[in-house]
């Protein structure tokens, strides 16, 4: 590649990441789109595969995709909220559980002198909290109240998003094909190649990942429902979000659910074995049937790779980073590979001499 070319292409790929920064304030609805457009593209291709034309399996998938997110929402977060307000009216309770009866037991087995909880200090801490949430909200409604322009934006924002969602599944065949034809001739079969590999490691996350959280999320949080623990979705939730990581979420769900069933129900071993029987069958079931057959092997990443990933995602590019961490990480290491088989096949690597075939 000639060096003009090459500074033809840094100049294209900074003016680009300089335009994305200057419009990110109304790139949501397109991100948003473009990733549900992404992941109801297979449904499409199955349905067009079954006898359906184009537009019909698009109105199919978009009308599939709007029925689950509304399911969802009025199944799941009013319960959600309840658990959460129930949660933030029984932490003092917790606390002085803790410090009547959970440090003396702890000191009593671990023979160590372990100093008791300050409440007055917790108090004073959620007071000022629960106060500087409350001005915030304030100043947040009238700011918004003050920018009747402001909001309007806002809501026609988050109202293209199944826009943007159906016309992009509608045309997303013809846009890869588009973009294809715009690869150079002398490149196209290797950037194809690495393109669909990244493909495929981004739709083992994507899809199987996400399914993979929903699901054991779900069977959490229904598990310890059938076991009373008034926490259950809350703790589902968490742990279904954390299993991202391999074992963090089983380890993060059952630890607290042991606490709360132990704060619920006293010292009684059943309630504890009930809790702990919800784990193992949601740990079984991720290992036998969700894992091998939503994700595999596809990612490659290791469980360090996971944890390093989003740790460097969140300190780079703060919570969005952190979503945004693994789908990247998964990218860099497809690339990282062939530039891996490509060294080992060099002869800087073999010191000069041919490689061996």
């Amino acid at each position: 590649m000639k060096d003009r070319n090459r500074w033809l292409i840094v100049i294209a790929l900074a003016t680009l990441a300089g335009l994305l920064y200057a419009l990110q304030p109304i790139l949501l609805p397109f991100m948003v789109g473009a990733l549900l457009a992404y992941l109801g593209n297979p449904l499409v291709h199955r349905l067009m595969r079954a006898g359906f034309s184009r537009v019909m399996a698009v109105s199919a998938t978009f009308a599939t995709l709007c029925l689950a997110g509304t399911v969802a929402l009025v199944l799941i977060l009013p319960r959600l909220w309840e658990q959460l307000v129930y949660l933030e009216s029984r932490i003092p309770s917790v606390l002085r559980w803790m410090n009547r009866e959970g440090i003396p037991w702890l000191e009593a087995k671990l023979k160590v002198d372990i100093n008791r909880i300050d409440m007055d200090l917790i108090t004073q801490w959620l007071t000022a909290f629960w106060r500087g949430a409350d001005a915030s909200t304030t100043d947040m409604l009238t700011q918004i109240a003050q920018s009747g322009l402001h909001l309007a934006a806002t809501l026609g924002l988050i109202a293209l998003i199944p826009v943007v969602t159906f016309y992009l599944l509608l045309d997303w065949d013809e846009l890869v094909l588009k973009l294809r034809h715009l690869l150079p001739r002398k490149y196209e079969p290797k950037l194809v190649v690495l393109a669909e590999e990244c493909d495929s490691v981004l739709a083992a996350f994507l899809r199987g990942q996400l399914l993979v959280m929903m699901a054991l999320g779900l069977i959490y949080g229904i598990g310890l429902q059938l076991v009373g623990i008034k926490l259950a979705m809350v703790i589902g939730l968490v742990a279904g979000l954390a299993s991202i990581i391999p074992y963090f979420g089983f380890i993060l769900g059952i630890v607290t659910a042991s606490f709360v069933a132990l704060f619920q129900f006293g010292l009684f071993i059943k309630p504890l074995l009930l809790v702990w029987s919800v784990f193992a069958i949601g740990q079984l079931i991720e290992s036998w049937i969700l894992q091998p057959w939503l994700v595999g092997d596809r990612i490659g990443l290791p469980p360090v790779g996971v944890i390093f990933a989003i740790m460097a995602g969140g300190q780079l590019f703060g919570f969005f980073g952190m979503l945004l961490a693994l789908p990247v990480a998964a990218i860099i290491v497809v690339l990282l590979r062939h530039a891996q088989k490509r060294y080992l096949s060099s002869h800087w690597y073999h010191g000069g001499e041919p490689p061996l075939v």
